[in-house]
């Protein structure tokens, strides 16, 4: 599934002439292209899907989601490991190889 997420802009840089913004979207950081809001600034909110913030959001609706989504699980499923979650689902410890 992809889902857009509310994320809180850390910092914003340009990159080859691309406005790009370091974003944490409650605990996970990632790249995010800020091309479609371009005056979105460090400290805000916005929505964000597939790399590129859509839309600016209040700081209560953006944790209210971010909370949301957690209860459900639904930022692991997002943002968590391809491999783990594929090896999970299989009934295989992912961890497993490591600790031998």
């Amino acid at each position: 599934m992809c889902l857009a997420v509310p994320g809180r802009v850390l910092d914003i840089e340009e990159r080859d002439g691309t406005r790009m913004a370091t974003v944490d979207f409650g605990g996970v950081v990632k790249e995010v292209c800020l091309e479609y809001l371009p005056d979105l600034r460090v400290g805000e909110y916005a929505i964000v899907h597939v790399g590129f913030a859509l839309q600016r959001l209040d700081e209560e609706s953006a944790r209210q989601t971010l909370e949301l989504f957690a209860e459900l699980g639904m930022l692991q499923e997002e943002f968590g490991d391809a491999w783990e979650m594929a090896a999970t689902e299989a009934g295989v410890d992912p961890m497993e190889e490591v600790r031998k």
